[in-house]
């Protein structure tokens, strides 16, 4: 008997007409927007729903579910080292990183694609959280230890961690390129890298105000090292975008 029937030619197909219709797909959905966008997005929803649980709950039972404490940490609350990566302590907070993370994550995934940027936003967010942990904890319990590297019983939130990846990755490939420090002061990349770390961390030891330096520190090591593997793997390519962008 003649072949003439072939099943895997038939599942193209079927694949094929679900994409010309319009039929739903998952990836396709996804796909509408930058992975930039879709972070952007689930950070306001937990932005929200935390507020309004905080109103059900009590403020103190949601952070110590959501948000990255030390000791908590050392007690088993591992998980927190993801959930804070989307949570912000107040509107100010969210705002500062969104706006931070819209313009900067956005021109990174275009240099990197979308799955290098999805795992390099959230390894180093997790790597951002672990340097807090422990540096606070084993570090962090005398007054002068905790204005350095936070206290062991405080709480973090926010995603700044994971920015200052994005911020080292591009100090790195784009030095020169220019940026807006707290919106207003033109910098170079690397400086403003430099500038925003050592501002935040002088601002914690002289006034006692409670910046994630660690996580910063951290998060901007992680974006670093992979600038740099990518810089060796990729010479020619990551040459011409530091010229491209030198301002």
């Amino acid at each position: 008997m003649e072949k003439w029937f072939d099943p895997k030619f038939e599942n193209n197909y079927r694949r094929y007409t679900r994409k010309r219709l319009g039929g739903f797909s998952l990836e396709n959905f996804l796909r509408k927007f930058s992975v930039t966008t879709w972070i952007i997005i689930i950070n306001i929803i937990v932005f929200i729903f935390a507020l309004l649980f905080m109103g059900i709950f009590g403020s103190d039972k949601i952070l110590s579910f959501l948000a990255l404490q030390p000791v908590a940490f050392f007690n088993g609350a591992i998980w927190t080292l993801l959930t804070s990566m989307f949570m912000h302590g107040n509107f100010t907070h969210l705002l500062v990183n969104m706006i931070s993370l819209f313009f900067l994550g956005n021109f990174v995934e275009k240099l990197i694609g979308r799955k290098r940027f999805f795992w390099l936003y959230m390894i180093s967010g997790i790597v951002a959280g672990l340097f807090f942990v422990f540096l606070a904890y084993f570090l962090g319990n005398t007054d002068f230890g905790a204005r350095i590297f936070g206290s062991p019983d405080i709480y973090a939130v926010g995603a700044s961690g994971a920015i200052f990846a994005i911020a080292g990755l591009l100090a790195v490939l784009t030095p020169k390129l220019r940026v807006y420090v707290f919106f207003v002061i033109p910098m170079q990349m690397w400086t403003a890298v430099v500038f925003l770390l050592v501002v935040l961390w002088a601002a914690s030891i002289g006034a006692g105000l409670p910046f994630g330096n660690t996580a910063h520190f951290g998060g901007l090591l992680v974006g670093v090292v992979y600038a740099l593997y990518l810089r060796n793997k990729y010479r020619r390519k990551t040459q011409l975008i530091a010229r491209y962008f030198s301002g």
